[in-house]
């Protein structure tokens, strides 16, 4: 129930500029999602948890690569289509600063010009991915030591 209301309350909105907080201008991020169904994007991916990484992959009874998770998650919870690579993933839907970050985003990290790896973000700075060989579905802060040191971009469908 917690959960439930820590997703709830969660920001869908940019704040642009440097201006004090009173003062800043606040823009709209659009989504093809509703905030329900963000969250039961958010929620179904919390669940896979646990599920074994394979690389191609994409259901949960073969186990998932990063976008294969991405792809399956957002098609079976909330009926949209999401480009079945990381090197799409990076250009799908809008761009979205980190202080408008809500639950249902797209968390891909880029090196050298190019998108490595992504995930769905879960709320209070974690993320659900797939994230290696002989690995599995996993929910990590986006603090941990290896992902602070990555560059990221935020995605909202």
């Amino acid at each position: 129930m917690a959960l439930l209301l820590a997703l709830g309350g969660c920001s869908h909105v940019a704040v642009q500029g440097g201006a004090p907080p009173d003062t800043q201008v606040v823009q709209e991020v659009p989504s093809r999602l509703t905030r329900d169904q963000a969250n039961d994007v958010t929620l179904y991916a919390i669940s896979l948890v646990g599920t074994p990484y394979r690389w191609g992959g994409n259901t949960p009874a073969s186990g998932f690569d990063c976008s294969g998770l991405i792809g399956h998650v957002y098609q079976s919870r909330a009926g949209v289509l999401a480009p079945r690579t990381v090197a799409s993933l990076v250009h799908w839907g809008h761009a979205v600063p980190a202080a408008a970050l809500r639950t249902g985003d797209l968390v891909v990290f880029v090196q050298k010009g190019g998108s490595h790896h992504a995930g769905i973000y879960v709320g209070e700075g974690r993320f659900v991915h797939a994230p290696s060989q002989g690995g599995e579905v996993r929910l990590e802060p986006l603090n941990a030591r290896y992902w602070s040191q990555q560059q990221v971009s935020y995605r909202r469908p």
